[in-house]
């Protein structure tokens, strides 16, 4: 049975490598650790290479998988390709995700699979694949990329938090199942980041709802496109949530959940644990517009 390799000497695997937070904390981890090797994988082949190609020039040796993770069956076979390359897997961070915003009411069942595909069922899919490799060599890593909205659930939000409900509890379980082979679980919680996630969600909604203010909800549409500005002043950068994922990575005893946002973790204490749930009702309906709804339902039935 081998020991568990240092950082620098470690075998990584990434999902959702090609942007935000993966594409920082591969560069970040190239930087700071030469010679890491580092499979990075997403759907993007191009904006994978870029980031290889960063992360190469400072002296990681790398290995690129396009995937797409609402495929089960890719998932299974990047951890096949990155165990056959490198011979092992020391640390998994699946941080591959998008959020599939908008009224419960109006969203289809492909579209529900599709986000339950990709925030969970994929990421577990990828996990199973990688555990037996790690008790096989004595340990591991796992870090799973949940978002406070693990926590604590919004209007709009409920498939996506659904989701990061459900990872959180996967890795609450694996945490336990695992320990006594010592492979560590965490979950990292990042709140609003300045990267493309919101544009997804755009792009997402317009999709799904491409007629918004033809439904009942169209009040609190109109407040949701301004989600960007509403969260600018406290939203984090990639780096700044890697940082965190590095953290978890360093920690001998890495906790079992870290906050990534401004004073977020006294703001999920206050909305999961002190406040009466109907007072954390009014505050997400009033941030959501949903307060909006139902003056403005009142009036399109009028006219």
């Amino acid at each position: 049975m081998s020991s568990v390799p240092t950082l620098a000497e470690s075998v990584v695997l990434l999902t959702g490598a090609s942007t935000g937070i993966g594409a920082a904390l591969a560069k970040m981890l190239a930087t700071r650790y030469s010679g890491i090797r580092l499979v990075l994988a997403a759907r993007n082949q191009e904006r994978l290479e870029q980031v290889a190609a960063v992360c190469q020039q400072a002296g990681a040796e790398t290995l690129v998988v396009p995937t797409d993770l609402s495929q089960i069956e890719q998932g299974q076979a990047l951890a096949q390709i990155a165990l056959d390359h490198f011979g092992r897997v020391d640390v998994l961070v699946n941080n591959a995700g998008y959020g599939q915003m908008g009224p419960l009411e109006l969203m289809t069942p492909d579209e529900c699979r599709r986000q339950f595909e990709v925030n969970v069922l994929g990421p577990l899919a990828l996990t199973q694949t990688i555990i037996p490799s790690m008790r096989d060599r004595g340990g591991g890593r796992i870090i799973n990329i949940s978002s406070i909205g693990g926590r604590t659930a919004f209007p709009f939000g409920g498939l996506y938090s659904g989701s990061k409900f459900a990872l959180e509890a996967l890795s609450d379980a694996l945490r336990m199942e695992l320990e006594p082979f010592n492979i560590k679980v965490s979950v990292v919680e990042p709140g609003a980041v300045h990267n493309e996630f919101l544009d997804v969600v755009k792009q997402e909604i317009e999709t799904a709802i491409p007629d918004p203010e033809n439904t009942p909800y169209r009040a609190a549409f109109a407040t949701f496109g301004e989600l960007d500005k509403r969260t600018k002043a406290t939203a984090w950068t990639s780096d700044q949530v890697a940082e965190v994922i590095i953290r978890v990575l360093k920690a001998k005893q890495p906790r079992p959940r870290y906050v990534a946002a401004t004073a977020g973790g006294f703001l999920v204490f206050l909305l999961t644990k002190v406040l009466p749930t109907k007072a954390v009702d009014r505050f997400w309906q009033r941030f959501y517009g949903i307060d909006q709804i139902a003056k403005d339902w009142r009036y399109q039935k009028q006219i």
